[in-house]
């Protein structure tokens, strides 16, 4: 999909809430691993690029996006029945924003993204440790998935 002249409404959302498609891309690359057919960073950006530019144009993820979005802000807002400040920020016991970021690296990359997410939410790269403890997992599922399909799609390629 060639999306130069069109931005997908999830980047305008995105960069909204203060994330632009270079971060995406930044926090990807911080995970980066040359990979047959994937051997530059170079390639490794125009292929990242062209992989949110498709992710970001999904109403599926949109719609999984911004309702991760909203639960941060109600979470935030102490609007989350029986949710404390204290488990917000997770001690202990808030799993439901791991689960959003891998249904979203699920949705996008299937076990190869659930795999993904589980780096990016260890190390926190780039954009994901500047957000809060549900868009970061979010966030995290998306660069997950795009991460995954960058990878497979170059290596099919190389072949």
């Amino acid at each position: 999909m060639n999306m130069n002249s069109e931005t997908p409404p999830l980047l305008d959302y995105l960069e909204k809430k203060g994330i632009t498609l270079k971060d995406l891309i930044n926090t990807a690359l911080e995970l980066f691993v040359p990979h047959p057919g994937l051997e530059t960073e170079a390639t490794a950006i125009e292929m990242f690029r062209e992989e949110f530019l498709d992710a970001l144009s999904d109403v599926n993820v949109s719609t999984l996006e911004v309702a991760c979005f909203r639960a941060q802000e109600d979470a935030e807002e102490g609007l989350i029945p029986g949710l404390s400040q204290e488990r917000f920020m997770g001690r202990p016991g808030l799993i439901a924003d791991e689960l959003l970021g891998l249904a979203i690296a699920n949705y996008l990359a299937g076990v190869r993204g659930i795999f993904e997410f589980t780096r990016f939410d260890q190390a926190k790269p780039g954009i994901l440790k500047k957000l809060g403890p549900i868009t970061n997992d979010a966030i995290g599922g998306l660069v997950a998935g795009v991460s995954s399909n960058v990878y497979t799609r170059a290596f099919r390629n190389a072949k």
